[in-house]
């Protein structure tokens, strides 16, 4: 009879944020598949849990993997943890899962901690639905497509940033973003974490501390309010450009957002910049 894989969500800063189920399962477990073994040493040591472990992460999956059916094929019990929070996201882990499913060896996820689902907590956004996404990428024509991918979803969405990027992100962010709200998370659980909430990203004014891992979420779009009193077309052409040159919003985003706040279509208020915009020449 094979064993089970464990997918064990581990802390992502503060080590009490681990669930008595999790600690059982990395005490019991035969081996734990760590994404980097040093770190996971650190919390096994807090906890005094003598299991040994093995790497596993991107640059060994091909090699491990088979080790790893091969245990779990003779029954032993194999616990799966990233680096922090829950394998699979932005994380390893995916590969053995599906690997398992593939030999119908049993998969027993072990919930707890989550960055994404903790930021998207703490904004109080609609969460239903929530779309998670990865890391934003570094590359400027990959991040033009990632960011259109992500305008196009008009819910709740989160991601992760790297520190070293994480200004260039929030610059980026009102182009494509403009009239939806957002919340910026620092260091999530630890010591030193900061919580930033602006009600629309093209007015963002505090900016966090450029240290430490960022985790983003974006409101959903505001959807149309019908207004009673009919606002002149030359007063919405006035605020489509306050919102593209000024605050830097994108010409899509603004037209939407425009469209949203005074409860007309796209179509309406793209007619409006254009007929304005000729007038002005």
């Amino acid at each position: 009879m094979s064993g089970t894989l464990f997918v064990v969500a581990t802390p992502i800063g503060n080590l009490e944020d681990i669930t008595l189920r999790a600690l059982r399962v990395l005490r019991e477990a035969d081996v734990i598949a760590a994404e980097d073994t040093r770190r996971t040493a650190k919390l096994l040591a807090h906890y005094s849990i003598a299991t040994s472990s093995v790497s596993f992460h991107a640059h060994n999956t091909r090699s491990r993997i088979p080790q790893l059916l091969a245990r779990l094929e003779r029954g032993e019990a194999v616990a799966l943890v990233s680096d922090a929070g829950t394998p699979g996201i932005s994380d390893p882990g995916i590969e053995l899962i599906q690997a398992c499913w593939d030999k119908g060896i049993t998969v027993d996820p072990i919930p707890g901690a989550s960055a994404p689902l903790a930021a998207a907590v703490a904004s109080g956004f609609p969460l239903v639905p929530l779309t998670i996404f990865g890391f934003v990428p570094a590359r400027v024509k990959d991040r033009k497509t990632w960011w259109t991918r992500l305008q196009n979803v008009g819910d709740t969405v989160t991601f992760f940033e790297a520190p070293h990027r994480i200004e260039q992100t929030l610059a980026e962010i009102p182009q494509y973003f403009g009239g939806r709200p957002i919340l910026i998370a620092r260091e999530v659980t630890k010591r030193h974490q900061q919580l930033l909430r602006f009600n629309d990203v093209g007015v963002m004014g505090q900016t966090p501390e450029l240290k430490g891992e960022f985790t983003v979420v974006i409101g959903p779009e505001r959807k149309a309010v019908p207004s009673t009193d009919e606002v002149p077309d030359a007063l919405i052409y006035k605020e489509f450009c306050l919102m593209t040159e000024e605050k830097g919003a994108g010409r899509r985003p603004a037209i939407s957002a425009l469209g949203h706040k005074y409860g007309r279509s796209a179509k309406n208020i793209y007619g409006i910049v254009e007929r304005f915009k000729k007038s002005d020449l």
